[in-house]
């Protein structure tokens, strides 16, 4: 990003995680479910029982009460937004 002259607003989620909201904002921008913006290798997946039969409210719960359940980085810039894994995705914002 910075090479193509953006200087981002990094959000430390452990420190501020986001909420309820600002989660629903971010699958709305990304146009993903909340499935897809979990990170499914952390014990916390496990921990919570999340089914792929839950609906995004649900999901988006479990991810509030666990913010490392969160998928990271997830980079957004004005309406449109990438979930940056690979780092070379960001770039298609561009």
């Amino acid at each position: 990003m910075r090479d193509n002259g953006f200087e981002p607003n990094i959000i430390e989620y452990l420190k501020n995680p986001p909420n309820v909201n600002e989660l629903k904002v971010i699958c709305k921008i990304l146009d993903l479910s909340a499935i897809d913006i979990i990170r499914t290798s952390e014990k916390e997946y496990k921990q919570s029982n999340i089914s792929m039969n839950d609906t995004d409210d649900v999901i988006i719960e479990k991810i509030v009460r666990h913010p490392r359940l969160l998928e990271r980085p997830i980079v957004i810039m004005g309406n449109n937004g990438i979930i940056g894994r690979p780092p070379e995705n960001v770039l298609k914002l561009f």
